[in-house]
């Protein structure tokens, strides 16, 4: 069994996925220089918590009202405002990215067309034309191409080399990994407990 099947095992992802999608993992950290046991297992912890074990390659929205609220307090001020959107993926998504990372307004379409995807849940305008750029894809006209294991992995290597993150890996410090990739640190708690399992299979 390959080291690093063990390590993908470790984050918390059934056999048969981690053997799927093993030789698009291997190719993306040699490509951005995953290389250590800190930087493999904050990338897989990371990309394991973002993709629930390797099985959601397209960001879950469908919250309730109540949820938008303590997810996105000053988007969603009151219940009353919250109840137009809840369970409603599509509108939540156009509301709550619009006119920021390269997106359009609500009305453009653009927080839904370019919402979470690949393992690392890729989002906003900006970032599917800087990952199309670095990949040779077109995933600005076709988003979607970010669904494909190859494109989802390497999508996650790119987003972590391009924001540096082997050097938080590099100096442990986990909680600063978390905010660069996820904007808070929500989730936290489960990406840590991925992340210590995975490097006590080193």
């Amino acid at each position: 069994m390959s080291p690093l099947i063990q390590h993908v095992i470790a984050a918390g992802v059934q056999n048969d996925t981690a053997e799927s999608w093993l030789p698009f993992l291997q190719g993306t950290c040699k490509a951005y220089e995953i290389n250590t046991p800190n930087r493999i297992a904050g990338f897989l912890s990371q990309i394991a918590h973002e993709s629930a074990g390797l099985t959601r390659l397209t960001e879950n929205l469908n919250y309730t009202a109540e949820r938008l609220m303590a997810v996105w307090p000053k988007r969603f001020p009151s219940l009353e405002f919250a109840k137009q959107y809840g369970r409603n993926p599509e509108k939540i998504a156009n509301l709550v990215y619009a006119s920021r990372m390269g997106n359009g307004d609500e009305a453009s379409g653009d927080g839904w067309k370019y919402r979470g995807r690949g393992l690392k849940q890729l989002t906003g305008k900006s970032n599917y034309a800087a990952c199309s750029q670095a990949l040779g894809e077109d995933f600005v006209n076709d988003p979607d191409r970010l669904l494909m294991p190859v494109n989802a992995a390497l999508s996650a290597g790119w987003f972590w080399s391009e924001n540096g993150l082997n050097r938080f890996a590099d100096a442990d410090d986990f909680v600063g990994m978390t905010k660069r990739i996820n904007g808070g640190t929500i989730g936290l708690e489960d990406r840590q407990a991925r992340y210590k399992r995975i490097l006590a299979s080193m």
